[in-house]
Protein backbone atom coordinates (compact mmCIF):
# COMPACT_ATOMS: atom_id res chain seq x y z
CA UNK A 1 0.00 0.00 0.00
CA UNK A 2 1.63 3.67 -1.06
CA UNK A 3 1.80 6.38 1.41
CA UNK A 4 -1.06 7.95 -0.51
CA UNK A 5 -2.99 5.17 -0.34
CA UNK A 6 -2.45 5.03 3.41
CA UNK A 7 -3.40 8.41 4.01
CA UNK A 8 -6.88 8.27 1.81
CA UNK A 9 -7.73 5.57 3.76
CA UNK A 10 -7.19 7.29 7.22
CA UNK A 11 -8.63 9.64 5.90
CA UNK A 12 -11.85 8.20 5.65
CA UNK A 13 -11.40 6.40 8.61
CA UNK A 14 -12.04 10.16 10.32
CA UNK A 15 -14.16 11.46 8.12
CA UNK A 16 -16.58 8.15 9.26
CA UNK A 17 -15.38 8.60 13.07
CA UNK A 18 -16.43 11.99 13.00
CA UNK A 19 -20.02 11.25 11.41
CA UNK A 20 -20.57 8.53 13.87
CA UNK A 21 -19.73 10.62 16.80
CA UNK A 22 -22.02 13.61 15.40
CA UNK A 23 -24.66 10.63 14.98
CA UNK A 24 -24.46 9.17 18.65
CA UNK A 25 -24.43 12.33 20.47
CA UNK A 26 -27.71 12.93 18.35
CA UNK A 27 -28.79 9.25 18.65
CA UNK A 28 -28.50 9.70 22.92
CA UNK A 29 -30.42 12.62 22.80
CA UNK A 30 -33.21 10.93 21.46
CA UNK A 31 -33.28 7.54 23.21
CA UNK A 32 -32.55 6.43 26.78
CA UNK A 33 -29.53 4.35 27.20
CA UNK A 34 -30.56 0.37 26.83
CA UNK A 35 -27.15 -1.42 27.84
CA UNK A 36 -28.05 -4.89 28.39
CA UNK A 37 -26.62 -7.15 31.11
CA UNK A 38 -27.58 -10.57 31.79
CA UNK A 39 -30.83 -11.19 34.07
CA UNK A 40 -32.18 -7.30 33.25
CA UNK A 41 -32.08 -7.81 29.27
CA UNK A 42 -35.73 -6.87 28.18
CA UNK A 43 -35.85 -7.66 24.55
CA UNK A 44 -37.77 -10.21 22.92
CA UNK A 45 -36.58 -14.11 23.27
CA UNK A 46 -36.61 -14.93 19.30
CA UNK A 47 -35.57 -11.29 17.93
CA UNK A 48 -32.21 -11.14 16.26
CA UNK A 49 -29.62 -9.38 17.82
CA UNK A 50 -25.90 -8.27 18.01
CA UNK A 51 -23.94 -9.47 21.30
CA UNK A 52 -21.03 -7.64 22.24
CA UNK A 53 -18.12 -8.59 24.56
CA UNK A 54 -15.79 -6.09 26.00
CA UNK A 55 -13.54 -8.61 27.43
CA UNK A 56 -12.42 -8.67 31.15
CA UNK A 57 -13.12 -5.67 33.36
CA UNK A 58 -13.05 -5.21 36.84
CA UNK A 59 -10.28 -7.09 38.82
CA UNK A 60 -9.45 -8.96 36.20
CA UNK A 61 -7.35 -6.28 33.89
CA UNK A 62 -6.45 -8.86 31.04
CA UNK A 63 -2.93 -8.51 29.37
CA UNK A 64 -0.89 -4.88 29.85
CA UNK A 65 1.38 -3.05 27.95
CA UNK A 66 4.52 -2.12 28.43
CA UNK A 67 4.17 0.78 30.19
CA UNK A 68 1.55 -0.70 31.98
CA UNK A 69 -2.07 0.14 30.01
CA UNK A 70 -4.18 -2.91 30.97
CA UNK A 71 -6.45 -4.36 27.72
CA UNK A 72 -10.08 -4.34 29.58
CA UNK A 73 -9.89 -0.09 28.98
CA UNK A 74 -8.55 -0.69 25.22
CA UNK A 75 -11.57 -3.70 25.08
CA UNK A 76 -14.13 -1.24 26.04
CA UNK A 77 -13.70 1.40 23.97
CA UNK A 78 -12.95 -0.58 20.96
CA UNK A 79 -16.39 -2.32 22.19
CA UNK A 80 -18.81 1.00 23.03
CA UNK A 81 -17.95 2.59 19.44
CA UNK A 82 -18.54 -0.73 17.92
CA UNK A 83 -22.33 -0.65 19.59
CA UNK A 84 -22.75 2.79 18.93
CA UNK A 85 -22.00 2.26 15.39
CA UNK A 86 -24.90 -1.00 15.30
CA UNK A 87 -27.40 0.72 17.01
CA UNK A 88 -26.81 3.79 14.50
CA UNK A 89 -28.10 1.29 11.70
CA UNK A 90 -30.54 -0.08 13.31
CA UNK A 91 -29.51 -3.17 14.78
CA UNK A 92 -30.78 -4.43 18.45
CA UNK A 93 -26.97 -4.76 20.57
CA UNK A 94 -26.95 -6.51 23.85
CA UNK A 95 -23.40 -6.13 25.84
CA UNK A 96 -21.74 -7.94 28.55
CA UNK A 97 -20.84 -4.49 30.55
CA UNK A 98 -20.64 -1.02 29.59
CA UNK A 99 -18.28 0.16 32.40
CA UNK A 100 -15.13 -0.78 34.23
CA UNK A 101 -16.55 -3.84 36.08
CA UNK A 102 -16.70 -7.37 36.22
CA UNK A 103 -20.20 -9.01 35.68
CA UNK A 104 -20.17 -12.16 38.05
CA UNK A 105 -22.96 -12.20 40.58
CA UNK A 106 -23.43 -10.42 43.42
CA UNK A 107 -22.60 -11.88 46.89
CA UNK A 108 -20.04 -14.02 45.02
CA UNK A 109 -16.52 -13.94 47.11
CA UNK A 110 -12.99 -14.91 45.79
CA UNK A 111 -11.29 -14.27 42.43
CA UNK A 112 -11.30 -17.48 41.37
CA UNK A 113 -15.29 -17.81 41.74
CA UNK A 114 -15.90 -14.42 40.28
CA UNK A 115 -14.07 -15.08 37.51
CA UNK A 116 -16.16 -18.19 37.15
CA UNK A 117 -19.58 -16.49 37.91
CA UNK A 118 -18.50 -13.88 34.94
CA UNK A 119 -18.00 -15.90 32.45
CA UNK A 120 -21.07 -17.66 32.86
CA UNK A 121 -23.07 -14.71 32.92
CA UNK A 122 -21.20 -13.32 29.92
CA UNK A 123 -21.97 -16.89 28.20
CA UNK A 124 -25.72 -16.62 29.72
CA UNK A 125 -25.94 -13.62 27.17
CA UNK A 126 -24.30 -15.09 24.37
CA UNK A 127 -26.49 -17.81 24.25
CA UNK A 128 -30.01 -15.55 25.41
CA UNK A 129 -30.96 -14.70 21.84
CA UNK A 130 -32.13 -17.50 19.14
CA UNK A 131 -30.23 -16.77 16.17
CA UNK A 132 -27.86 -13.90 17.74
CA UNK A 133 -24.46 -13.04 16.55
CA UNK A 134 -21.78 -12.66 18.86
CA UNK A 135 -18.65 -10.74 19.25
CA UNK A 136 -15.93 -10.97 21.75
CA UNK A 137 -13.37 -8.18 21.66
CA UNK A 138 -9.77 -8.99 23.04
CA UNK A 139 -6.04 -7.96 22.64
CA UNK A 140 -3.28 -10.23 22.65
CA UNK A 141 0.39 -11.02 24.22
CA UNK A 142 3.23 -13.14 24.02
CA UNK A 143 6.59 -13.38 25.41
CA UNK A 144 8.77 -12.42 21.71
CA UNK A 145 7.55 -8.87 21.02
CA UNK A 146 8.20 -8.95 17.51
CA UNK A 147 4.42 -10.99 17.17
CA UNK A 148 1.89 -8.63 15.46
CA UNK A 149 -1.86 -8.50 14.41
CA UNK A 150 -5.54 -9.38 14.85
CA UNK A 151 -6.32 -13.36 14.93
CA UNK A 152 -9.83 -14.37 15.33
CA UNK A 153 -10.91 -17.77 16.56
CA UNK A 154 -14.26 -19.22 16.27
CA UNK A 155 -15.61 -22.45 17.54
CA UNK A 156 -17.36 -25.29 16.13
CA UNK A 157 -20.45 -24.98 17.77
CA UNK A 158 -22.01 -23.10 15.35
CA UNK A 159 -20.73 -23.94 11.12
CA UNK A 160 -21.48 -19.89 10.85
CA UNK A 161 -18.64 -18.62 13.18
CA UNK A 162 -15.63 -19.76 10.76
CA UNK A 163 -17.20 -17.32 7.93
CA UNK A 164 -17.64 -15.01 10.70
CA UNK A 165 -13.93 -15.54 11.58
CA UNK A 166 -12.93 -15.25 7.94
CA UNK A 167 -15.32 -11.93 7.00
CA UNK A 168 -13.33 -10.35 10.43
CA UNK A 169 -9.93 -11.10 9.22
CA UNK A 170 -10.09 -10.22 5.50
CA UNK A 171 -11.11 -6.93 7.05
CA UNK A 172 -8.48 -5.86 8.87
CA UNK A 173 -6.37 -6.88 6.36
CA UNK A 174 -7.94 -4.43 3.97
CA UNK A 175 -8.61 -1.59 6.24
CA UNK A 176 -5.71 -1.80 9.23
CA UNK A 177 -2.99 -4.30 8.60
CA UNK A 178 -1.77 -5.45 4.89
CA UNK A 179 0.74 -7.49 6.18
CA UNK A 180 -0.70 -9.99 8.19
CA UNK A 181 -0.97 -13.44 7.61
CA UNK A 182 -2.33 -14.69 10.52
CA UNK A 183 -4.74 -17.46 10.33
CA UNK A 184 -8.44 -17.71 11.52
CA UNK A 185 -8.09 -20.68 14.35
CA UNK A 186 -10.44 -23.12 16.00
CA UNK A 187 -10.67 -22.55 19.34
CA UNK A 188 -10.81 -24.75 22.13
CA UNK A 189 -12.42 -24.92 25.47
CA UNK A 190 -9.68 -22.91 26.93
CA UNK A 191 -11.89 -19.93 25.65
CA UNK A 192 -14.84 -20.61 27.36
CA UNK A 193 -16.88 -18.01 25.90
CA UNK A 194 -16.76 -18.61 22.22
CA UNK A 195 -16.48 -22.15 22.57
CA UNK A 196 -19.49 -23.02 24.81
CA UNK A 197 -21.98 -20.07 22.73
CA UNK A 198 -23.92 -21.76 20.18
CA UNK A 199 -25.10 -19.30 18.02
CA UNK A 200 -22.37 -17.11 15.78
CA UNK A 201 -19.48 -16.35 17.76
CA UNK A 202 -15.74 -15.08 16.84
CA UNK A 203 -13.06 -13.83 19.65
CA UNK A 204 -11.02 -11.45 17.91
CA UNK A 205 -8.04 -10.45 19.27
CA UNK A 206 -7.44 -7.25 17.85
CA UNK A 207 -3.61 -6.83 18.11
CA UNK A 208 -0.23 -7.54 20.34
CA UNK A 209 0.42 -5.04 23.26
CA UNK A 210 3.53 -6.87 23.81
CA UNK A 211 4.42 -5.35 20.31
CA UNK A 212 5.86 -1.71 21.05
CA UNK A 213 4.19 -0.46 17.81
CA UNK A 214 0.73 -1.91 17.78
CA UNK A 215 0.55 -1.41 21.30
CA UNK A 216 0.69 2.24 20.69
CA UNK A 217 -1.39 2.48 17.98
CA UNK A 218 -4.10 0.39 20.20
CA UNK A 219 -4.07 3.20 22.83
CA UNK A 220 -4.88 5.72 20.49
CA UNK A 221 -8.55 6.70 20.44
CA UNK A 222 -8.54 7.67 16.63
CA UNK A 223 -7.19 4.43 15.82
CA UNK A 224 -9.87 2.32 18.28
CA UNK A 225 -12.18 3.98 16.23
CA UNK A 226 -10.86 2.09 12.98
CA UNK A 227 -10.74 -1.09 14.59
CA UNK A 228 -14.17 -0.46 15.95
CA UNK A 229 -15.31 0.58 12.54
CA UNK A 230 -13.52 -2.78 10.91
CA UNK A 231 -15.75 -4.47 13.40
CA UNK A 232 -18.79 -2.93 12.74
CA UNK A 233 -18.42 -3.66 8.56
CA UNK A 234 -17.31 -7.46 9.61
CA UNK A 235 -20.70 -7.84 11.44
CA UNK A 236 -22.86 -5.87 8.72
CA UNK A 237 -20.87 -7.94 5.85
CA UNK A 238 -21.79 -11.46 8.00
CA UNK A 239 -25.28 -10.86 8.79
CA UNK A 240 -25.72 -9.18 4.88
CA UNK A 241 -24.39 -12.12 3.84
Amino acid sequence: MTEKQKSCRTAVFSALAVLASAAVIHYAVEKIDSAVYVNTADMEADRKIIVLDSGHGGMDGGCSTADGIPEKGINLSIMLTVRDMCRLYGYDVAVTRDRDISVHDSGVEGIRNQKVSDMENRLELFNKYPDAVCLSIHQNTFTDPKYSGAQMFYSSANPESERFAAILKDLFVQNLQPDNTRETKLCGKELYLCYYCTNPAVMAECGFLSNPEEAAKLKDAAYQQQVAYTLFSGLGSFIGG
